[in-house]
């Protein structure tokens, strides 16, 4: 079955702020040299950009689907699952990645935008997007 939604958010400023990191870290190594530190935060910074580097939301068969680009990090729900579906913005301090926040887990990789979804046990959880509206109105499509 063809996905009645899907849509693909790329973390721009995260990668800028993960990559621009990896050039200051480059400058240090090649001016002072490397070390088993500079080496170890390199890794684990391009490690971070490759795995977070975006966010896609998919519906389809009765299942959201959100994962970060390689789908390595991935999280489904089953619409029958979902209440409610709305948009939301988040707080600048809730920051990018996969985030526990006051309203519950919160996946993101740019900007302040998201969704909530709402679920019958009361608990609720936040995917960033650049297209709040139109995921929200796909899901409210999806669980009716």
């Amino acid at each position: 079955m063809e996905a009645s939604y899907r849509h693909t958010q790329i973390g721009t400023l995260t990668l800028a702020i993960l990559f621009g990191s990896l050039a200051v870290i480059a400058v240090i190594g090649i001016q002072t040299g490397w070390n088993a530190v500079l080496v170890i935060v390199a890794a684990v910074l391009l490690v971070c950009g490759i795995v977070f580097s975006s966010l896609t939301v998919e519906i389809r068969d009765g299942v959201l689907d959100c994962r970060f680009s390689t789908g390595l990090i991935r999280k489904r729900f089953a619409l029958q699952d979902i209440v409610d579906a709305r948009a939301v913005r988040n707080r600048w301090y809730y920051g990018w990645g996969i985030r526990w926040t006051p309203r519950g887990w919160l996946w993101n990789v740019s900007g302040l935008d998201a969704i909530e979804l709402s679920f019958a046990s009361g608990r609720a959880f936040r995917i960033g997007t650049d297209r709040p509206e139109e995921l929200a109105a796909a899901l409210k499509r999806a669980i009716t």
